[in-house]
């Protein structure tokens, strides 16, 4: 039974991908800030909940005490409020939670994955981060999603693309706290494409940025 790690797992889109993972009869363990309220989620959903603050270093470095994975779901994301010279926090906070912290998992989980002869990684991204379509993401936000993007596609020239494959998607805009109520699409409906990336067969792509299922542009 593949097992697979959801960082920040406990509500949203996170909490529909480990929702529908668990019910592909994954072992899924979310990642989350709140223990307490991660544990009830955790529980709710069948899964399991461990600590991990992606803005601290030795909370990044300690998720291999959680074990091995076989599939890494990098979730989690912030939306700082104000322009990134106004807010230079706020910048950083993007940087650890969307670009440093995914990459310090893969750092982490990818070597067993090699060892193992199979992993999937997906990297929750957004359009808003494509140069594509301008790169009209709002503040540090476009610029750690971009950066996101960047990582996905350098490390897919890196690991095995035929056991190991990672992939960015765009979940679109989705009713979440971060997207608002008004969001046309439902969390399960910005989830579908991570869980299809999760379990993309061998032939599956590698490297590549996805929305419903369907490649877009960088």
């Amino acid at each position: 039974m593949p097992r697979a790690l959801v960082t920040g797992g406990n509500r949203g889109i996170g909490r529909a991908i480990a929702e529908g993972l668990v019910a592909q009869g994954h072992e899924v363990v979310i990642g989350v800030r709140d223990m307490t309220g991660g544990a009830s989620v955790a529980e709710a959903i069948g899964a399991q909940a461990v600590p991990l603050d992606l803005t601290d270093l030795q909370s990044r470095a300690a998720i291999s005490d959680a074990g091995a994975f076989d599939i890494l779901i990098n979730n989690a994301g912030v939306l700082p409020e104000g322009g990134m010279l106004a807010n230079p926090a706020g910048f950083a906070a993007c940087m650890a939670v969307m670009v440093e912290g995914p990459f310090d998992l893969i750092r982490a989980l990818a070597p067993g994955m090699v060892a193992r002869g199979y992993g999937r990684i997906v990297n929750l991204s957004s359009d808003w981060g494509a140069f594509s379509q301008g790169l009209h993401g709002p503040n540090a936000y476009g610029v750690a999603k971009a950066a996101l993007n960047a990582l996905t596609l350098a490390l897919s020239r890196e690991l095995p693309a035929q056991t190991v494959k990672i992939n960015a998607m765009c979940p679109g805009w989705v009713a979440t706290r971060m997207g608002g109520a008004g969001a046309p699409r439902t969390p399960e409906e910005g989830a579908q494409t991570a869980l299809w990336l999760a379990n993309l067969a061998t032939d599956g792509p590698p490297g590549g940025f996805f929305r419903d299922q369907k490649p877009l542009e960088w």
